[in-house]
């Protein structure tokens, strides 16, 4: 079953406080999203190391129950 946007945004916002998450649907078919986290705690960390820490907060469903995500993250 896919996650929806809403556990997605939960997942991330309960692993990163501070995070503002704003997810976008690409495909209208619940397995495709775009999602930009921004949050102070990016601050210092290599982009890879930023997009880490939000893979992480998935809890390893990347490539499995959530198919694919596009992410950009921002420094607060």
């Amino acid at each position: 079953m896919p996650m929806t946007a809403d556990d997605i945004r939960t997942m991330i916002c309960d692993a990163i406080p501070d995070a503002e998450v704003e997810i976008t649907d690409l495909a209208g078919d619940g397995d495709h999203y775009a999602a930009r986290v921004t949050s102070a705690s990016f601050a210092g960390l290599s982009r890879v190391k930023q997009h880490k820490s939000v893979y992480d907060a998935l809890g390893g469903r990347m490539g499995g129950v959530l198919h694919a995500l596009q992410l950009t993250t921002v420094i607060a």
